[in-house]
């Protein structure tokens, strides 16, 4: 599973979604912190990761369940990588707000070990068969937003 965002994850607390974390943000303050990057390859908010909706998630399962000719190991992602500051952009837009974001330094601790690219490789998924396609990052956003706003 790549970064499955989606309902029902607040127990997660601090290892919840981005997705989770910049909408209690924007609830709290009307801004969304971000990491500066440490990579000059990378600019702030630039760095990127394979955001999934977590009822795509569920779908791959479903789906592999159904079908035992495909047995394996398959990665559950969009096979797209996006940025942070995609992610943030599509959370405001799905509130209705101005996007204001504030780009922080990188704990130390966490810089070390930072990944600044990942990507699900959904080809083997495919190539089993398995044919709908990934919710975008903008329409995911915006329903697991429209969940939150329900209570």
């Amino acid at each position: 599973f790549f970064n499955v965002y989606g309902p029902r994850e607040q127990h997660k607390a601090g290892m919840a979604s981005v997705v989770w974390q910049a909408y209690r943000q924007i609830q709290a303050s009307g801004r969304v912190k971000l990491f500066r990057s440490t990579d000059p390859q990378y600019p702030d908010g630039g760095q990127l990761r394979d955001f999934v909706f977590v009822e795509d998630c569920v779908d791959h399962m479903l789906w592999l369940g159904k079908n035992p000719q495909a047995s394996g190991i398959y990665n559950s992602g969009t096979g797209t990588a996006r940025t942070f500051l995609d992610l943030s952009l599509a959370v405001f837009a799905s509130l209705g707000r101005e996007p204001a974001i504030d780009f922080i330094d990188m704990p130390s601790t966490l810089a070390r070990q930072y990944q600044n690219y990942t990507q699900a490789k959904m080809d083997r998924l495919r190539a089993a068969g398995y044919a709908a396609g990934p919710t975008t990052l903008e329409a995911g956003v915006r329903r697991y937003v429209e969940f939150l706003q329900q209570g």
